[in-house]
């Protein structure tokens, strides 16, 4: 069970940072895209926003991997991928109301929460 929670630890946070730093480095780019393939126009997010988004998602992602735990064990990886599911709710909440997929987003959320249970102590 360890070595399946480490894979999808890795997945998680490669997904995540992935996608905090393209919000970060490449907004411009990514707001070409999201808005060319949606049909609700503007993504109405700020540069600022999101890059305060991609700060969350890269930090969390960085927290997801790190294998030393200051407090009890994995603490820091359930607080960090409890953020990550926290963005993934809001993250398919603005999904749906742009009437676009949230799939992408409740799967994030499935699989940080299947870390979350599968990292809580017994």
């Amino acid at each position: 069970m360890n070595s399946l929670l480490w894979i999808a630890q890795i997945l998680l946070a490669g997904v995540f940072l992935s996608t905090g730093l393209s919000k970060i480095l490449a907004y411009n780019h990514v707001v070409r895209l999201v808005e060319a393939r949606s049909k609700a126009g503007r993504i109405g997010m700020s540069r600022g926003q999101a890059a305060i988004v991609g700060l969350v998602e890269a930090a969390g992602a960085a927290l997801v991997v790190v294998p030393v735990d200051v407090w009890p064990p994995h603490v820091l990886v359930r607080l960090a991928c409890s953020g990550l599911a926290l963005v993934m709710v809001a993250a398919s909440i603005y999904h749906i109301r742009r009437e676009e997929s949230a799939a992408p987003s409740i799967s994030l959320f499935l699989l940080a929460l299947f870390i979350i249970v599968g990292r809580w102590p017994r």
